[in-house]
């Protein structure tokens, strides 16, 4: 489905709340319309149209204007594009649930609409949203804190691979290489076995689940970016749960390398000083020639 036809801007005619960051949004306030979620999007979470694809949200693709102002903004390429957070996994929760829909459509010509409306998505479509949404609002406040010395990339696609990596810090400390997660109510731990008489062995878990698997994820990400700065700047893997059951004591911890913590945590590390400051606007125009937007 295209932008225009999935999205709509428009003035609310009832009270809302943004899907991304939760804002209240009052009645005739403008914002974005996601048919797909049947949600509202504040225009602060939406991201700018870019300046070599010109869609209007809402209506149709004006023909190429003579000057600035004839219907359209203008808006002026930048030399990076750093990518839309969560844009890869929102796409792809909508092309699943475009697919059931019509689908069951097609099975069930007359009762198609009324057993969509009264049945859910499958948890392996619903899934896709949820992580879509912590990148998104990860993404949000990211861009917030952005400076000149504290620089974003996100969703980037890992060539050769249908991987990509959901945000990428470039800092005054180093390079940050971000993998959210929203396990919403659930608690990251760390589990240790062994380490006398066998092989000490590391296992993230979240809830009752071994997730260890993201703990390699990040490790593989962390070395392709190696690779790509070739420098001696430290590259660091971090794994940032959102809305998880975190302790109000502690809780945070390093497994392997990778710092898992919660956003309120990350942030004050990507802003602190550090002896990169001079690198940061070559490393991050290298980063995003190198891993393009997913």
């Amino acid at each position: 489905m295209s932008q225009e036809l999935a999205e709509k801007r428009m003035r609310l005619r009832y009270a809302g709340t943004c899907r991304v960051c939760n804002a209240a949004l009052d009645a005739r306030t403008e914002a974005v319309y996601e048919r797909a979620t049947k949600t509202v999007r504040c225009l602060s979470c939406s991201p700018p149209v870019s300046a070599d694809v010109a869609v209007v949200i809402g209506g149709e693709p004006p023909a190429a204007p003579e000057a600035p102002g004839a219907g359209v903004a203008v808006v002026e390429a930048g030399p990076v594009d750093a990518g839309v957070a969560g844009a890869s996994a929102r796409r792809e929760y909508e092309r699943r649930q475009a697919k059931r829909e019509e689908r069951i459509r097609a099975k069930h010509p007359k009762l198609g609409g009324l057993i969509l409306a009264l049945s859910d998505d499958p948890q392996s479509t619903t899934a896709w949203d949820a992580g879509a949404l912590g990148e998104e609002r990860l993404g949000t406040r990211l861009d917030e804190l952005a400076t000149d010395t504290l620089r974003v990339l996100h969703d980037r696609r890992i060539p050769g691979t249908r991987a990509n990596i959901d945000h990428l810090a470039v800092t005054p400390t180093g390079i940050y290489v971000i993998d959210a997660k929203r396990y919403v109510g659930k608690r990251p731990s760390l589990r240790v076995e062994g380490g006398v008489l066998r092989p000490r062995v590391e296992k993230l878990m979240v809830g009752t689940r071994d997730q260890t698997k993201l703990v390699d994820g990040v490790l593989k990400q962390v070395e392709l970016v190696r690779l790509i700065v070739d420098e001696d700047v430290p590259v660091l893997g971090v794994l940032c749960f959102i809305e998880s059951d975190w302790p109000l004591i502690g809780g945070a911890f390093t497994t392997r390398g990778v710092d898992v913590l919660w956003p309120k945590k990350l942030y004050p590390r990507l802003a602190s000083d550090g002896p990169h400051a001079a690198q940061v606007a070559d490393l991050h125009a290298r980063l995003a020639r190198a891993v393009p937007p997913a």
